[in-house]
């Protein structure tokens, strides 16, 4: 299925028959089917709703930069013609990121964050980059170190989309994460080397009514790797309590 926003096309799927509005929002470089096993898991009890984000899957790819504030938006949108409200909300790494955000400006029922680095602090530059910098070699030398030491993810994205992975990894999003009132559970592998266990600790630190759980010996990935046991987790959570009410 897809809907239009802004002249732009956003695919996205829906299954389940139950009341309550899950919404899964996959994470970068990655599209709506990653989230399906997860969605598979949940569609006897809630009526899901997953997505291609812009830039990746079916959906458009973005003209010029994105920040991460402009996908929040597009989501408001996105909820609005679908006459989605008070959803839970599901976020694996980016789309935990644009999940954080949205959460702080709009009533949620509940929400999971999965390998979703919030907190960005500021490091020390790596001498052999102060030192590329300095020289200021050609263009293409600067692409060749950018290749050389840059993430696999910049690496892997090109033009607007890589402007928006350098503005969003540098984004810290405390402020926001501060902001969220309702129930909120992160799921972290304890192997996470793309958002490190540590940040889900400081990030629990900042959302007032939050729990978490390790997936001992789990990747970025924990929500596969370990799908089973996490889907009961969540489960357990969504379960728990009446449903957050402003």
């Amino acid at each position: 299925m897809k809907i239009t926003i802004n002249g732009e096309n956003i695919f996205y799927e829906q299954l389940g028959k139950g009341k309550k509005e899950v919404v899964l929002l996959h994470g970068w470089g990655q599209n709506l089917e990653m989230m399906m096993p997860l969605a598979k898991k949940l569609e006897d009890t809630y009526h899901i709703t997953i997505l291609d984000l812009p830039g990746f899957g079916a959906s458009f790819t973005p003209k010029k930069a994105l920040t991460i504030y402009k996908y929040e938006t597009i989501i408001e949108d996105f909820f609005n013609k679908l006459n989605i409200t008070n959803p839970i909300l599901i976020g694996h790494s980016f789309g935990g990121r644009i999940a954080i955000i949205y959460s702080s400006k709009n009533k949620v029922n509940k929400l999971i964050l999965m390998g979703a680095p919030c907190v960005r602090e500021k490091k020390k530059t790596k001498l052999l980059y102060k030192f590329f910098k300095f020289i200021c070699i050609t263009k293409r030398s600067k692409e060749f170190f950018k290749l050389k030491y840059g993430s696999v993810d910049y690496n892997n994205t090109k033009g607007a989309m890589r402007s928006l992975f350098v503005n969003t990894v540098n984004e810290d999003l405390s402020s926001c994460a501060k902001k969220i009132a309702c129930p909120t559970l992160l799921v972290w592998g304890s192997k996470d080397t793309a958002a490190p266990i540590n940040d889900a600790y400081k990030l629990k630190e900042l959302i007032n009514n939050c729990e978490m759980i390790e997936i001992k010996d789990a990747t970025h990935y924990a929500y596969l790797e370990k799908l089973d046991y996490v889907s009961e987790q969540i489960i357990n959570f969504l379960e728990k309590g009446d449903e957050y009410d402003n």
